[in-house]
This record gives structure tokens, C-alpha cells and sequence, in this order.
């Protein structure tokens, strides 16, 4: 077993950088620390995806995401980001402003909290524990 590991950045692609902005730093709380430019050579030998791409990055102590504005669309499946707030009230309340519904689940005793963002990522909420 590997110890130590860290998530570093989580990568999404926006078509709206304008909805990037406003679900990133309005919503989640997080500054845009910076952008870069991709090239169409890098993005080729990555990605295998032939575009020059812009790149916003949000983040504040415990996050990183990497925006990539694209027009490009992708399939959804399973996947989802887990992230943990301090208040899923507030957070709820930031979401239903721009128009995001929160989606709730029960699950046994607990209602679980995701929400969908302006490019149909999914985002399980966590509420962080109070340390007694």
C-alpha cells in the first residue's frame, strides 16, 4: 500500500468559461489563481485531442482544479468529485442563486447532498465534522 498520497489537482473541461467562473469562484469559493494556454502539440501528445486549449485554474488551500475551455464534448458515467465544505446550507444557498438545484439522496438514515454543475460534472458535498 502506497502512503502518503495526496490528490493534487482535479481537471474538468467547461464550454462556458464565463459558467467556469461563476460555478468555481461564486459558488464554491475558489480564486482563480491562473490561466495558461495549452498547445495544440501538447494537448495532441497528451490528450490525443488536436485543439490549442485555454486553461483556468481555481483553487484555495485544500483544492486545485484545472478548467479546460473547450467546445469538445464528452460521455458521463460514474464519475463524480467528492468535495468537503464548512457549511452545505450556505453552499446550497449559493448553488440555488445561479440556478443549480441540489440533488438530494437518501441513503439508510442519510440524506446524501450532490450537486451538477454548469457542464453537467457531478459533486458529492460533504459537511466537515466538528472535532469533540
Amino acid at each position: 500500500m502506497t502512503k502518503g498520497i495526496k490528490t493534487k489537482h482535479v481537471a474538468l473541461q467547461y464550454s462556458d468559461r464565463k459558467k467556469a467562473e461563476i460555478f468555481f469562484n461564486n459558488i464554491l469559493g475558489l480564486s482563480l489563481d491562473k490561466t495558461f494556454s495549452l498547445s495544440k502539440n501538447l494537448s495532441k501528445d497528451i490528450f490525443r485531442l488536436n485543439e490549442e486549449v485555454i486553461v483556468d485554474v481555481y483553487r484555495n488551500k485544500e483544492a486545485c482544479f484545472e478548467v479546460f475551455i473547450t467546445k469538445i464534448q464528452t460521455k458521463y458515467n460514474y464519475e463524480h468529485t467528492c468535495i468537503e465544505i464548512d457549511n452545505k446550507e450556505e453552499l446550497i444557498k449559493r448553488c440555488k442563486k445561479y440556478g443549480i438545484e441540489p440533488i438530494f439522496v437518501k441513503k439508510g438514515e442519510k440524506i446524501l447532498l450532490f450537486i451538477k454543475d454548469f457542464s453537467g460534472y457531478l459533486f458529492e458535498i460533504k459537511e466537515k465534522q466538528l472535532k469533540i
